[in-house]
């Protein structure tokens, strides 16, 4: 394992007895390197959308938290954050979570003259995603040549 999963595996234990504390879903958390600042990101959710107010509850918790177990060497940003509308479907359960729903799929190579679809998320495994497109027809993909996966929003 990486400094950075060991990280993004450490703070996600150290956060599920908070999520269950205040009826949060925790989504994902990130440890990731940008312009030269690393950043910790937690990102959390729960029925009806989470608040500032919610983000910043959990940000003091976890901040003391992991000031006492000390073990992350660099020097870092802690963030905690929704997960945004549109945010990309990355682990088993949030696949599991979003089924049923409209997602939007961009894929590294054409298909069928093609490289992004839109559609209602029918089916998921270790090996391949299946959507339902607008005419009912179902298009199944190896999750290897997806790009980005990400619930669909119209505004």
């Amino acid at each position: 394992m990486t400094k950075k999963d060991v990280c993004e595996k450490r703070t996600e234990q150290l956060l599920e007895p908070l999520m269950q504390e205040f009826g949060f879903e925790l989504v994902d958390v990130e440890y990731v390197k940008e312009g030269g600042s690393w950043y910790l990101r937690a990102y959390i959710d729960k029925p009806g959308g989470i608040t500032i107010n919610d983000c910043e509850a959990v940000s003091r918790r976890l901040s003391d938290i992991l000031d006492e177990e000390d073990y992350i060497e660099e020097s870092y940003t802690l963030e905690v954050s929704s997960p945004g509308l549109g945010r990309p479907l990355r682990k088993d359960k949030d696949f599991q979570r979003s089924l049923g729903e409209e997602v939007d799929v961009k894929l590294f190579a054409a298909v069928d003259h093609s490289k992004e679809y839109t559609g209602l998320l029918k089916a998921f495994d270790k090996e391949s995603v299946t959507i339902e497109l607008e005419d009912g027809t179902q298009k199944q993909f190896p999750r290897n040549s997806i790009a980005l996966i990400r619930l669909s929003f119209d505004f």
